[in-house]
């Protein structure tokens, strides 16, 4: 007997299937404080449909969330952020957007599990709230590099003042990206990656 339902069962969508050279994936975490761009990277970045948890601000959450630089956000995320993508033919990075606001950090524990590193998205107005993020990372052992969001209307400044004003060691590689452009984010990973195999490669180089 024929079913309408049974016709409609469908595989999975070839860009959701893994290349068959694929040898390693691994999995990278994408933090930074309430409205800098995490989920906007991971969109912009990711060869899947990205899984998003964003939900409506109310005026509630506005009780409890800072939104002091970013109060024309009008949705954040709750959970998670979650997309991939290919950096050549046999690596592939599973991205994980961690929520900004305070009240969600307990969920963060869990997000860095297994993490082989992290990016660290910073907007200048609100240089402050990436302290505790970074601290966080820090004290949780993943290693990660600086991403600054280009927002139009942010003001720039040398690497060297960032710096300072983050308290980075001069390992910690810092660049500039636009989180709305997928070549600007994929750079972004790309110097993750760089910063990783250098972190591995150093102890070998010294002994």
């Amino acid at each position: 007997m024929d079913s309408k339902s049974s016709e409609a069962v469908v595989g999975p969508r070839s860009e959701d299937v893994l290349p068959s050279s694929t040898t390693a994936a691994v999995k990278i975490v994408i933090v930074g404080g309430f409205g800098v761009g995490k989920t906007t990277l991971v969109r912009s970045v990711s060869e899947i449909r990205p899984l998003t948890t964003e939900e409506t601000m109310t005026q509630a959450g506005a009780t409890v969330d800072d939104n002091t630089g970013v109060e024309r956000k009008t949705a954040t995320t709750v959970a998670m952020d979650f997309g991939r993508i290919s950096l050549n033919e046999e690596l592939v990075l599973y991205l994980f957007g961690t929520p900004g606001q305070q009240r969600f950090w307990f969920l963060w524990n869990g997000l860095f599990d297994g993490a082989l590193g992290a990016v660290v998205l910073v907007d200048t107005r609100r240089l402050e709230v990436s302290f505790d993020v970074i601290g966080r990372l820090e004290e949780a052992g993943v290693p990660f590099v600086v991403a600054v969001n280009a927002f139009p209307e942010a003001p720039g400044y040398p690497v060297e003042e960032l710096r300072s004003a983050l308290d980075l060691p001069e390992s910690v590689p810092i660049v500039v990206c636009d989180a709305r452009r997928r070549e600007s984010s994929r750079d972004v990973l790309m110097t993750l990656m760089h910063y990783l195999r250098s972190l591995t490669v150093a102890p070998a180089a010294t002994s």
